[in-house]
């Protein structure tokens, strides 16, 4: 019997496009599932070394001796030395942050206008210096900029200065901004690819200056990778220790220093405010990481 007019007749041979939509379908499953497994040891090792030892350190700042609760937090907050600490490390954080990221800008533009052999030994180096940290740094320092360093003996010899305190908080801000610096830069020069050379042309044919062209093309591009980089430069330096350690001997009040003596010390050992100090240590971090991600979401909608 003939099918109706408009429509095809029902073939024994009509399931064959849903039975080659599976053949096709299964390889792209079999992709998918291989990758699933392939991200299981990542998934496993990410839960074990950095979720589990969060929630740890979580649970253990709600424990104090007087029992479960807000105890040490209110501990810290109520106390003028932990204050202090906290007030230094964000100060040492901000100001290396900003003066290693400005340099690393100006650092970063200059390695794209130059020869390409010098370029590569720039970035070698960055490379390398940027794991010059803990206790090599610190001798270097003190050999350069301690009381008797070569430079600081140079630098009051012809009268530029009258005395360096490299072991005060500005000299740490010298020296966290020496290590900040090679990151930066490390971060911040494939950012400038993105910056092309047409688009300079056009803009100086349009009548633009150089300012206009960083303040309406070259900032705006350069926005997400400027404020990514000043967060994790920012992150660097709170959690930096080993080398202030090595250099202040413990003795300089910031918070991973704390928290080590803390977690180390005879007289004072108390690892549950040591691990409250480092939930606040992840909050600031948070906190940073949030505003971050504001400022990109507002760059984006005014770039559009």
């Amino acid at each position: 019997m003939s099918a109706p007019v408009g429509q095809s007749a029902k073939l024994p041979g009509e399931t064959q496009p849903l039975a080659v939509s599976r053949a096709r379908l299964s390889p792209q499953l079999r992709g998918k599932w291989l990758a699933a497994l392939c991200l299981l040891p990542f998934a496993i090792f990410f839960m074990v070394f950095q979720i589990a030892p969060l929630v740890w350190v979580a649970i253990n700042s709600l424990n104090s001796a007087e029992g479960w609760g807000l105890a040490n937090f209110a501990k810290i907050f109520g106390s003028k030395f932990y204050l202090q600490a906290i007030k230094h490390s964000l100060q040492i954080a901000f100001w290396s942050s900003l003066f290693g990221m400005s340099i690393a800008i100006l650092g970063s533009y200059s390695l794209h206008q130059v020869d390409s052999k010098l370029r590569d030994f720039v970035m070698a180096f960055s490379n390398m210096t940027s794991n010059f940290a803990g206790v090599p740094l610190a001798f270097a320092f003190i050999i350069l900029l301690g009381f008797n360093g070569a430079l600081t003996l140079l630098l009051i010899k012809i009268g530029l200065i009258e005395s360096f305190n490299l072991y005060s908080k500005n000299g740490l801000i010298v020296l966290y901004t020496y290590f900040q610096i090679p990151l930066g830069v490390l971060l911040l020069y494939p950012a400038f690819d993105a910056l092309r050379e047409d688009w300079r042309e056009s803009a100086a044919l349009l009548g633009a200056n150089t300012w206009d062209f960083w303040r309406h093309i070259g900032l705006p591009v350069l926005t997400p990778a400027l404020l990514g980089t000043f967060v994790i430069l920012l992150a660097n330096a709170l959690g930096a220790y080993a080398t202030v350690y090595y250099l202040t001997t413990g003795n300089f009040n910031v918070m991973p220093i704390r928290i080590a003596g803390l977690v180390s010390g005879d007289i004072s050992l108390d690892p549950n405010l040591a691990s409250a100090l480092a939930m606040i240590l992840v909050g600031l971090m948070a906190v940073i990481t949030v505003a971050h991600q504001l400022l990109l979401k507002r760059n984006r909608h005014v770039a559009r």
